[in-house]
């Protein structure tokens, strides 16, 4: 059965929508890749393979609009307008979904965040940034130097949303919650992937002490919805209760 919401963010200037596939379970949040909607996670049948984790009453699966991700699409933003719009996407996930998702589950679950592409960017920037909502992240296939595709230029912005940028400087409670958390980092190595990038990540959060592994699934799997069908269902499955 899914369920969606939708409703206006004061940050963004613009709806959000979240959906819902399942009953009971923990709450995995799923980010969309770039330019998707709260449903392109049911229309490329990723939900459709994890069902079994539905059916059995361990995850309840959510999606929202990758609001962000249009951002990179946008030809016409200048690269300072593409990295607000980053920002406030996450802060808008953060005081936003994640509390509606709260609502939804009768009390503050943590929540596992999961994507890949630029999905991937999304979930390692929020447990980084938010590790007191999120136990976990399933980064898949990730591209995590937004810069490159936002375009040039350095703004305060910029270093709030990618943790590429503020993780380096992070101390305190937050850097000592964050250690106590899991990162995985999985990528194929066939066509149109980037292991490096992962392997650039994993990098700096062992530097700073964070858990994390990166996971070679080798050449016969490419940057497509086929790998991470295989993917997604295989860590939920080891992570969920």
């Amino acid at each position: 059965m899914k369920v969606t919401d939708r409703w206006y963010s004061n940050r963004m200037g613009s709806d959000i929508t979240v959906a819902r596939w399942g009953t009971f379970g923990a709450p995995v949040l799923v980010f969309p890749t770039a330019g998707g909607d709260a449903e392109e996670v049911e229309r490329h049948k990723l939900v459709a393979h994890l069902q079994p984790l539905i059916d059995a009453g361990r995850a309840k699966i959510y999606s929202c609009d990758s609001v962000a991700g249009r951002a990179l699409m946008d030809q016409d933003a200048s690269s300072q307008q593409r990295f607000l719009l980053f920002n406030r996407f996450e802060q808008a996930i953060a005081e936003e979904v994640i509390p509606a998702i709260h609502t939804d589950c009768g009390g503050p679950l943590p929540v596992v965040v999961a994507g890949s592409s630029i999905g991937a960017f999304n979930s390692l920037a929020m447990i980084c940034r938010y590790p007191h909502l999120i136990s976990a992240a399933v980064c898949m296939s990730g591209t995590y130097r937004i810069e490159k595709f936002a375009g040039a230029g350095y703004t305060d912005d910029l270093y709030f949303a990618s943790p590429l940028h503020f993780l380096p400087g992070l101390g305190g409670p937050a850097l000592e919650m964050l250690r106590r958390r899991l990162v995985i980092l999985a990528s194929g190595s066939g066509q149109w992937e980037d292991i490096g990038e992962s392997w650039a990540a994993a990098n700096l959060l062992g530097s700073k002490g964070i858990p994390n592994r990166v996971d070679d699934w080798g050449p016969d799997y490419d940057h497509d919805w086929p790998t991470w069908w295989r993917m997604l269902p295989t860590y939920l499955d080891d992570i969920l209760p």
